[in-house]
């Protein structure tokens, strides 16, 4: 059985005078872990929860920002499966945006740092081809979707 896990790519639009899509950074968070790579807030789906639960979840415990933080962007889910240890994995990412930009993010002891970086800085910080992808697909999403907030 493959390895499910799932999480919010996080977004805040900055104020003032960049314009959009300029204005959105994502967040980032750095494993304490490994090789201290860098992820959107996700982690494993616990028995018998449902996805958006465990993205949720997990967005909660690795960063502090909760439901009541976050504004769930319809339309935008994507699915990066990989290999982790020769075992199937499948990850599932949904778009949120920080509901107020200066809410402090409180890293879990998962992680030793986080970061919120414009679209390239956060591509390069992914590293990992599917994940710039998905960065990718989300930032595309939010510019056609602009003038529909």
């Amino acid at each position: 059985m493959a390895l499910r896990a799932c999480g919010f790519i996080v977004f805040r639009r900055l104020a003032g005078r960049i314009p959009p899509p300029g204005n959105i950074e994502y967040l980032l968070l750095q494993t304490s872990y490994g090789e201290h790579h860098w992820t959107p807030p996700k982690g494993h789906v616990d028995p018998g929860e449902d996805d958006l639960t465990t993205a949720l979840r997990e967005t909660k415990e690795e960063a502090g920002l909760g439901p009541e933080h976050l504004q769930v962007i319809q339309g935008f889910v994507h699915a990066l499966h990989y290999e982790v240890r020769g075992r199937p994995k499948e990850v599932l990412y949904w778009l949120a945006e920080l509901k107020d930009p200066g809410t402090a993010v409180t890293l879990s002891d998962e992680h030793r740092d986080y970061r919120w970086a414009r679209l390239e800085e956060a591509c390069a910080l992914a590293r990992y081809k599917d994940l710039q992808d998905t960065l990718r697909a989300a930032h595309r999403h939010l510019e056609v979707h602009q003038g529909k907030r």
